[in-house]
């Protein structure tokens, strides 16, 4: 196993995971639809038989749970002990078997080179707010996938406040409208007043930068996918989903414009995926 480095988690992710807004937040509202999309398009990847999986930054482990389930062997790895006893809770109540959960650091994987199919980092990327730290994560998705191995990276989009607050009436905060500002220019979120409704510290990609830093950090066949599309900004979006028919063909239309680039940003999650190819070095650290 490799020796972990330490590193330092901010102060305000911290406290936001504490509180424990995490352990439902997947099963109400249009993250539903973040749910049920981000699954949708990691089952086009998966193996037929058992892969190894390492799900990084994996929360209180709805994904792990979802993996296991199928038959994957699954290591959950994340910083929140919170986190680490409600995945263990979670597999308790519904007798899904996982193969670990640990405390760890996406910066620092405590597994050998070559050792998992797949790699999973769901959040880790959006909440380091320095580009030299999210290569750090990459490159450690790197090393410890085998050849042909494929990784998941979650993104956040940089216009997604914007989109958020013209939704929701934040913009009558000037609060929330310099968050936004910054949102835009800068990519960097922060919330200062600590307002519940406005995230915690992260790093907001626009979709053609998070697809660039990923084959920076070393991986090929890189694609990136618009995990809600348009429909999370839908005002009657819990009638739709709630009706199979309308569903199924709200689902049709955003997997068909997922890919499209003037579209990709409107989406408030990104996911990209990439693969690491046979006898490849490393990439120099930045």
């Amino acid at each position: 196993m490799k020796k972990a480095r330490k590193f330092e988690l901010d102060s305000d992710v911290m406290a936001h995971y504490e509180s424990g807004v995490e352990k439902d937040r997947l099963l109400k509202d249009t993250e539903l639809l973040e749910f049920h999309r981000t699954k949708q398009i990691i089952s086009r990847y998966l193996p037929k038989k058992p892969a190894t999986i390492l799900d990084i930054g994996g929360g209180p482990g709805v994904y792990a749970s979802w993996l296991g389930e199928m038959g994957h062997v699954v290591h959950l790895v994340d910083p929140m002990p919170l986190h680490l006893t409600q995945a263990r809770q979670q597999m308790k109540q519904t007798g899904i078997s996982v193969a670990s959960i640990s405390l760890g650091d996406a910066r620092a994987l405590e597994f050998p080179n070559e050792y998992a199919d797949i790699v999973l980092m769901m959040g880790p990327l959006y909440h380091l707010t320095e580009k030299g730290q999210r290569q750090t994560a990459l490159m450690e998705g790197l090393r410890v996938l085998k050849q042909d191995g494929l990784i998941f990276v979650a993104g956040i989009s940089k216009f997604a406040s914007a989109l958020d607050g013209s939704r929701g009436g934040y913009l009558r905060d000037p609060d929330f409208m310099r968050i936004i500002q910054r949102d835009l220019k800068e990519g960097q979120h922060r919330n200062p007043g600590k307002h519940p409704r406005y995230f915690t510290t992260a790093y907001f990609h626009h979709p053609a930068q998070l697809a660039e830093e990923v084959r920076e950090g070393g991986f090929h066949d890189v694609t990136i996918f618009a995990v809600e599309g348009f429909a999370w900004l839908l005002p009657d979006f819990e009638k739709l989903w709630s009706d199979n028919e309308s569903r199924d063909r709200l689902l049709s239309l955003i997997e068909a414009t997922e890919t499209e680039p003037s579209l990709i940003g409107v989406s408030a999650h990104l996911l990209c995926v990439g693969q690491k190819k046979r006898s490849q070095r490393r990439p120099e650290k930045l």
